[in-house]
């Protein structure tokens, strides 16, 4: 896993901008504390090392 930290406020604004929408400071900063939070929930499993004998899922194709 990458050691370097996210830029969430980097990101945070991207899709803001993307989506056209608006946020008070409150809730663009409690949107900031819930993407630390669920990195933190998932950075033990994505630290999970995998081995390399495992197929990866299939595609499903319409």
């Amino acid at each position: 896993m990458n050691n370097s930290q996210p830029e969430w406020d980097v990101y945070l604004d991207a899709m803001i901008r993307i989506h056209g929408i608006e946020l008070t400071d409150e809730r663009r900063a409690e949107l900031l504390l819930q993407f630390r939070r669920i990195a933190a929930m998932a950075e033990p499993l994505m630290a999970l090392p995998l081995d390399d004998r495992l197929e990866i899922a299939g595609v499903y194709k319409a």
